[in-house]
């Protein structure tokens, strides 16, 4: 099989794959060197409509000994199957580069044979990369979990970022679709991973220079949709994660139903895209807001409203602290109310210092007065139409304004399809900017 039949193939494969994020790196270039890392402006893969968002995303191979019950690339799927050689993966990643088609390579593989073979064959390519080639652009690398910790350590030489995917949010769940996992052979690569960098940072302290290991840090992912887990499982596991391995992201990926099984979710039409963003939007309430995973779901209210955002939700299900006067509010108070975000936080705290605010120029600050106007006060004076009352308030909240007829809408295309159930781009860019 030629190299453009198995990168058909292998990039097909590597879709279900969450990596849309900046790479957080600045690996510098050296004398003669090819490409450097940047903080920002790292895209992730080539859109279906031919877009070039600027990650070479693929695998090393789709062929699996594994039959995990929702992946597409299981060993008993009949689906085409390839593999590289380090040295095609290399030469792709070297010539898109210099053609300007990507700034990094993002590589995850199938398990081929066992994990130690696989993550021996992913090392051997991003050692090639940065030894022979001199490339110091992005990589990002997915280990394999069940990996020897000594080639996951070499692993992390060579790469920006390292993740292992746990995928399903509960033991019980591995083992109903993936008995061939388990939940030790994710956490240890992971615990192993999280002591490096820690080491790596303390030995900066007293050496001048220190050998790179996984300078931007490490991710996880998870699967929303594929089994019973309520979304408070998913949420209290993401901040158990946070706060023992220091992640850098957890993302989350709507189960795409590619196989049908007898374990898996009847789901006919399409995932669950709106419960996904709802996790988003809940994640960065625990990385930037101040909130914990309790707070925001518990065994009473298990799930988000697919409705409204989870700061709203909890702002209502809390009323009793509000109104909250923003001239007077600290700046924790202020990243709680709905439609107030970090920055839009940060400019309140600095121009009230030089003058009262009003509530236009809380408009000219960036605030969401739609949502805000129901949890605030400004100057003493209320906004919200419909007092302290949580049901009108909720209405008001998701109320959603008539369409103008014969007019067709203004906006750019989106990847996902507007259809009832999606978010929609106004609630969708929370996701991204984390202003909620």
């Amino acid at each position: 099989m030629d190299v453009l039949s198995k990168l058909q193939i292998l990039a097909d494969a590597a879709k279900y794959d969450v990596s849309c994020s900046s790479s957080g790196s600045t690996r510098k270039n050296m004398q003669g060197g090819l490409g450097n890392a940047h903080v920002s402006g790292i895209c992730h893969s080539w859109s279906a409509d031919g877009r070039c968002i600027s990650l070479l995303k693929i695998l090393f191979t789709n062929y699996c000994v594994y039959d995990c019950a929702y992946c597409a690339n299981r060993l008993t799927n009949d689906v085409p199957r390839a593999i590289f050689t380090p040295e095609e993966v290399v030469d792709l990643t070297v010539n898109f580069y210099k053609r300007n088609y990507i700034e990094g390579l993002f590589l995850s593989s199938a398990v081929y044979k066992n994990p130690n073979y696989t993550m021996e064959l992913l090392v051997k390519t991003v050692k090639k990369l940065r030894e022979e080639h001199r490339f110091n652009g992005y990589i990002h690398l997915k280990g394999i979990p069940g990996a020897d910790n000594h080639i996951i350590h070499e692993a992390g030489r060579f790469v920006d970022r390292l993740s292992v995917n746990i995928e399903l949010p509960s033991e019980q769940g591995l083992q109903l679709l993936a008995p061939q996992k388990s939940k030790e052979s994710i956490i240890k690569p992971m615990d192993f991973i999280h002591a490096k960098i820690d080491q790596r940072e303390e030995e900066k302290k007293h050496f001048k220079k220190v050998p790179s290991f996984v300078p931007a840090g490490q991710t996880t992912q998870l699967m929303v949709g594929a089994t019973a887990d309520h979304d408070m499982k998913i949420l209290r596991l993401s901040e158990g994660l946070y706060k023992r391995f220091s992640l850098k992201r957890v993302y989350y990926s709507a189960y795409v139903p590619v196989i049908s099984g007898a374990n898996l979710p009847a789901i006919t039409t399409k995932p669950p895209m709106l419960r996904e963003h709802r996790l988003y939007q809940a994640d960065w309430l625990l990385r930037f807001y101040g909130f914990n995973a309790n707070e925001l779901l518990n065994e009473s209210k298990p799930d988000f409203d697919i409705e409204l955002d989870p700061k709203s939700d909890w702002a209502i299900r809390n009323l009793d602290l509000f109104p909250v006067e923003v001239n007077r509010a600290d700046y924790d108070m202020l990243l709680r109310i709905p439609g107030i975000g970090v920055r839009s936080a940060q400019k309140i705290v600095s121009a009230r210092r030089v003058y009262p605010l009003s509530y236009e120029s809380l408009k000219k600050i960036g605030v969401v007065l739609k949502r805000a106007r129901h949890f605030i006060t400004c100057q003493g004076k209320f906004y919200g139409e419909v007092g302290l009352n949580d049901r009108l308030i909720r209405q008001c909240l998701i109320a959603k304004k008539p369409e103008k007829k014969h007019v067709p809408p203004m906006e750019q295309l989106s990847m996902f399809s507007l259809l009832s159930g999606n978010p929609v781009p106004a609630d969708a860019y929370t996701s991204i900017t984390g202003e909620i």
